[in-house]
């Protein structure tokens, strides 16, 4: 039996899919927004570009918003107001795609170190996505009633974007929202879309961690307090938060990404830095969580004799992510009936995190988020049969990109879907008459 939407599931006028043309030339956009990629906080290339393609198609454009984020508003008329997101910041990683147009870019990131920088998570798929939207919204008004709001956010990678959007007056500056709606690129099947309601993404938290020792020369350790030692000791220690803190029903992941300490073969240095991730699903295994990273650091530390305990930096925050039930049934209403259930499937909560339910939580209004496949069909299935889908590239490894085809279609299509639940009058068929 075929799910109901919050509207009955009534029939709707939908907006039309991208034109061949639109497609070539979105396809120009991203390959070049790929081989320039920028960092968190830094995206001002891309904001030039995405700006000039909203004022060329009539919306009112404000930039510069929370630093580099752009906000376009295409009124159209009495009626519902859609708050549409794309993030569009890249990573600091080297890319190994090999595609012709693979980034070569360099920059500083926002620890003062030089860096290679990638889209090896997709947001530049998000932008041509929400370019090709705006574009369809503002060609086909006849097909839709209210106000479009586009968002194009810098900084999702460190959580600093949609705070910094919302602490420079995004609330009042704009019109409320009905509803705020977002969509990722993930390693799923290029063309399939997965939605869940409830929590979607787990709450993220970073941290960085300086172990404090006493150097000394590398063949009189009995002189020192080494922070090598310590910092390996504790990311030993800390692989036993999961296993043996946190209970079966519940799960959390804890990974240290970074740990530098010393400069030379032979000098004990004086301390170790360590950057760790944390992720959670609920409020009280957060807590908790935290709170025994935070416990076994600080006893490493004692236990090794440490000077000075040590200091603690919180690096980003993300919140969970949660759909609105009413509002993602209501999505998912409006995906199937543009693209079939086949290609639509509910799935479980992932271990990312994202600050994009921040504007829903300022504006007090419901957030739905989903997912998009971009791996090669064929390569998916291949991959699926053996057994080995977790050896296919995934977002922010380097070697991480979407195919093109079908995945920029079908994210242009699902958003203007989505959008159209909300902005595009329902259709009087005869069989919604017949009701």
């Amino acid at each position: 039996m075929k799910r109901k939407s919050a509207e009955d599931g009534a029939a709707r006028a939908g907006l039309p899919g991208p034109s061949g043309a639109l497609l070539a030339r979105l396809e120009g956009i991203y390959q070049d927004i790929h081989a320039n990629p920028e960092l968190s906080m830094q995206e001002h290339r891309t904001a030039g570009i995405v700006a000039s393609w909203l004022r060329e198609r009539g919306y009112e454009v404000t930039e510069a918003v929370g630093a580099t984020g752009v906000v376009g508003l295409l009124r159209n008329g009495e009626g519902p107001t859609v708050l549409m997101r794309a993030d569009m910041d890249a990573l600091p990683i080297a890319e190994s795609t090999g595609l012709p147009y693979a980034s070569r870019k360099t920059g500083t990131d926002r620890f003062g170190q030089p860096t290679a920088i990638a889209h090896s998570c997709g947001h530049d798929m998000h932008v041509a996505w929400l370019m090709g939207a705006s574009e369809i919204l503002a060609s086909n008004r006849e097909a839709w009633r209210g106000t479009a709001m586009v968002v194009f956010q810098p900084g999702e990678e460190t959580g600093q974007g949609a705070r910094a959007m919302i602490e420079d007056g995004m609330i009042r500056r704009f019109p409320k929202p009905d509803v705020t709606l977002a969509q990722h690129v993930m390693p799923l099947s290029a063309g399939r879309i997965g939605w869940r309601t409830g929590t979607m993404l787990s709450a993220g938290d970073s941290w960085e961690v300086t172990l404090f020792g006493r150097g000394a020369h590398g063949s009189m350790p009995q002189k020192s307090v080494d922070p090598v030692v310590m910092a390996a000791s504790a990311v030993m220690r800390l692989q036993t938060v999961v296993s043996r803190e946190v209970a079966m029903t519940d799960s959390a992941v804890v990974s240290v990404c970074t740990l530098r300490a010393g400069m030379n073969e032979n000098v004990i240095p004086d301390q170790a830095l360590l950057r760790l991730n944390i992720r959670t699903f609920k409020d009280e295994v957060r807590t908790r969580v935290l709170a025994v990273v935070r416990r076994i650091l600080e006893a490493e530390a004692a236990a090794s004799g440490a000077p000075r305990p040590p200091e603690f930096s919180v690096l980003s925050e993300f919140p969970l992510t949660r759909n609105d039930e009413d509002a993602t049934r209501k999505v998912v209403a409006a995906l199937e009936q543009h693209f079939g259930g086949d290609r639509i499937a509910e799935i479980s909560p992932a271990s990312a995190s994202e600050d994009f339910g921040l504007f829903g939580t300022a504006w007090n209004v419901p957030t739905v988020f989903w997912v998009i496949g971009g791996i090669d069909p064929a390569l998916y299935e291949e991959a699926r049969k053996a057994g080995r889908l977790d050896e296919l590239p995934a977002n922010h490894a380097p070697n991480f990109a979407p195919v093109l085809d079908p995945t920029l279609r079908t994210g242009i299509e699902a958003m203007l879907a989505a959008a159209g639940a909300w902005i595009c009058p329902p259709t009087d068929t005869a069989a919604n008459r017949a009701h």
